[in-house]
């Protein structure tokens, strides 16, 4: 297969959360392939630039665009997004949402219990958290499939993290959402399987974006990762996008229901050694 092999412009990707990080970077990295965009993002006044530029890319790779600046969550939204895909899809015939990502990253950090009962997640966080990092990968599957705008071929991904099997402070209700994706992900691979639509999860390795960002610690975390990562480095969201890009090839079609390190190894490795350690210090 080549390193430049292309998709066509009637295949779109469906990007949620296609402002920034990964999703971003995975919009970019299909665009150059010949993939056209639909992105979803949730920025206010200040952040709206920055979605901007990021359609200007895709379409600077001569493939259309078109960005939705709505609450995934919110089911009203999600519906009135779809239909204007599927209209959009209907003009020209054979057109198909070859790609859907989910890279949703909106959660609350707060410890699930506590003796100081104002710090503890309450149930509206805890919901709020399952359903936009979760649920919603669901509920936006079920909208594209039942409206028929993918095909054979067609691809879901949806991006977790070790702490879909692992701990930090804090991380309880994100962690509990990541677990919940990977099975989402499970199962949608047994029941679309008959319809040749894959399933997959994507791990990525502790990375800078804006999500993990808002983690307290996480320039730690980013020295700890380098340090442990048998590529001696840090993973980028553009690894994770040209990861996905392969993916979505028509070769990748029997490739399904799993949880697809995209890390360079970091999740393996356990022990990063005394001098590293000392390093972090």
């Amino acid at each position: 297969m080549s390193s430049r092999f292309t998709y066509e412009r009637n295949e779109w990707a469906l990007i949620l959360g296609a402002s920034s990080g990964f999703g971003a970077a995975t919009a970019k990295e299909l665009a150059s392939h010949g993939m056209s965009v639909f992105g979803v993002h949730f920025d206010r006044a200040a952040t709206m630039s920055v979605a901007d530029e990021v359609r200007k890319a895709v379409e600077a790779c001569g493939v259309r665009a078109l960005f939705f600046n709505i609450n995934a969550s919110d089911s009203k939204k999600r519906n009135e997004t779809l239909d204007v895909m599927k209209r959009e899809l209907d003009e020209t015939p054979g057109s198909t949402v070859r790609v859907l990502l989910h890279s949703l990253a909106f959660g609350t950090l707060r410890p699930l219990a506590s003796n100081n009962s104002s710090e503890m997640m309450t149930q509206a966080q805890l919901e709020m958290t399952m359903d936009v990092m979760a649920n919603t990968l669901v509920y936006w599957t079920q909208g594209v499939v039942a409206r028929g705008l993918m095909k054979r071929g067609g691809r879901i991904f949806a991006m977790t993290s070790s702490g879909g099997h692992s701990v930090l402070m804090n991380y309880g209700a994100v962690s509990a959402a990541k677990a919940a994706l990977e099975s989402y992900i499970r199962q949608l691979a047994l029941e679309l399987g008959p319809m040749e639509i894959t399933a997959n999860t994507i791990l990525a390795g502790v990375t800078d974006t804006p999500a993990l960002r808002k983690i307290p610690g996480a320039a730690k975390m980013l020295g700890v990762a380098k340090a442990k990562n048998p590529s001696l480095r840090v993973g980028t969201p553009e690894d994770v996008a040209k990861a996905i890009a392969l993916l979505a090839h028509d070769d990748a079609y029997f490739i399904s229901g799993n949880v697809i390190r995209v890390d360079g190894g970091e999740d393996i490795v356990e022990f990063i050694g005394q001098k590293s350690a000392a390093q972090l210090e």
